[in-house]
């Protein structure tokens, strides 16, 4: 008998519009042979099943079925692609812990300390992982911008400490530009991260658990042509993303290692992207995706290719994993 799958896409964030997107692209290489696949669209006045016709069917939130032309349809499994609150920071997972339902991402606890970008920084810290030398303002904070420059520098990043797909983040080049990045970025979130700049290449790292085994995808470079790997760079086209990175073996080597490090002190699990700079060669950690865009113009669906599997065999292998745990 086929397993009733729900895609969850949308989200309460920024993000949303992006999650939708990736979210169609996973129903779209799901095997309606092989499953019963269904759109599910969490969003903040509604979540519904959305079928192929556009016809919307209400979920009940008590155990998170819907009602569909008259039957009552209960999901085996939800794949996640929301980015975002509430499907990357954990909020949506724990709910469905709670009534028993499977899912692809990792155990809630694990999706929030990773989206929380200071919290997964201090954790890798304990492990020698390098990362960024940083500076975090909450919004009741009196902000001293000598205090911030001498601790991390110019130029550098003023990032919002919960958001996704670079909402909010501003590359500040003098202290003029600090207050207002600091308000862009509060737009976002009550909680901010102010990073020095690192100068190096940003490699971006898929990591997942395929068929049981930690698996390292083939990297991606990132060359944009904007000051940073901007929203714009991500998904306008302004940037080049090359796959496999340009790397020799040895910081090949160098950077699985520590990428497969992180997914596994994190105690992770289903599918993870990690980015980084080399400063002189060594790999240092900026933050981890738990929810990856999945989009057509998004990294993991390329390295998934260059790794010789399919879409449809990567989703699969998701679903798999959370059905087997």
């Amino acid at each position: 008998m086929k397993k009733n799958i729900a895609i969850i896409m949308g989200g309460y964030s920024s993000e949303a519009e992006i999650s939708l997107k990736s979210g169609a692209v996973v129903y779209q290489h799901i095997s309606k042979k092989k499953y019963n696949v269904y759109k599910v669209h969490i969003l903040k006045n509604k979540w519904v099943v959305v079928d192929d016709n556009s016809h919307e069917f209400e979920i009940n939130k008590h155990d998170f079925s819907s009602l569909i032309k008259g039957e009552k349809i209960n999901f085996d499994c939800v794949f996640n692609a929301i980015h975002g609150h509430p499907g990357e920071n954990g909020t949506i997972l724990a709910y469905l812990d709670l009534i028993g339902l499977k899912h692809t991402s990792a155990p809630f606890y694990q999706m929030a300390l990773t989206f929380n970008k200071r919290d997964c920084l201090s954790v890798v810290k304990e492990y020698g992982i390098k990362t960024a030398n940083s500076f975090y303002i909450n919004k009741s904070d009196e902000i001293d911008i000598d205090k911030i420059v001498a601790k991390v520098g110019l130029p550098c990043f003023i990032k919002p400490n919960n958001a996704g797909s670079s909402f909010g983040i501003s590359k500040a080049k003098t202290t003029n530009e600090i207050l207002p990045a600091i308000k862009k970025a509060f737009e976002e979130d009550s909680q901010l991260l102010i990073e020095e700049f690192l100068d190096g290449p940003e490699i971006a790292i898929g990591v997942l658990k395929f068929k049981g085994k930690v698996t390292v995808l083939p990297m991606t470079e990132i060359v944009t042509e904007n000051d940073f790997f901007d929203y714009e760079a991500k998904y306008l086209g302004k940037s080049e993303e090359i796959t496999p990175a340009r790397i020799s073996n040895e910081i090949h080597k160098k950077l699985e290692k520590i990428a497969a490090e992180i997914y596994t002190v994190l105690d992770m699990s289903g599918f993870t992207r990690s980015d980084f700079i080399l400063v002189n060669n060594e790999p240092h950690f900026l933050e981890m995706n738990t929810v990856p865009g999945l989009t057509n113009e998004s990294i993991i669906p390329q390295q998934v290719k260059a790794a010789g599997i399919s879409l449809e065999e990567f989703f699969h292998n998701a679903i798999e994993m959370a059905l087997n745990n």
